[in-house]
């Protein structure tokens, strides 16, 4: 059973940063996505940013590009999101996510349904 949990949310004002923190526990065999989505009270969850468990390459909505860093660590099985240059738009719970993954190359999906395992989720608050 793959588990997630997320640390690292809070206050901040506006302008200011923050790291999000997902600790991945259970096993994923092959390759697989990892994605940060955030969701605003009575609104669609929305992907933010993505990376593969295998390569460097990373992706980023318009929203949040060149403001937010997606990592991973693999040796301690960790996910990251740094945010900075915070506003107020940013509030809204944040999700880590994994997928199902498989053992041929594919490209990270946005979409929700194509997660199959979530972080609790943490609430992120700007204030101006």
């Amino acid at each position: 059973q793959v588990r997630l949990v997320e640390s690292g949310g809070g206050s901040v004002q506006a302008g200011g940063s923050l790291r999000l923190s997902c600790t991945i526990s259970g096993s994923i065999s092959g390759r697989y996505c990892m994605a940060w989505f955030r969701q605003v009270s009575g609104k669609e969850r929305e992907g933010i940013a993505l990376i593969p468990s295998h390569g460097q390459s990373t992706s980023y909505a318009g929203s949040v590009k060149g403001r937010f860093t997606i990592s991973y660590d693999n040796a301690k099985n960790t996910l990251s999101l740094d945010l900075s240059e915070l506003k107020p738009e940013d509030t809204a719970m944040y999700y880590c996510a994994t997928d199902r993954g498989g053992w041929l190359p594919y490209a990270c999906s946005w979409k929700t349904a194509d997660y199959a395992f979530w972080g609790q989720g943490i609430q992120v608050t700007v204030s101006s």
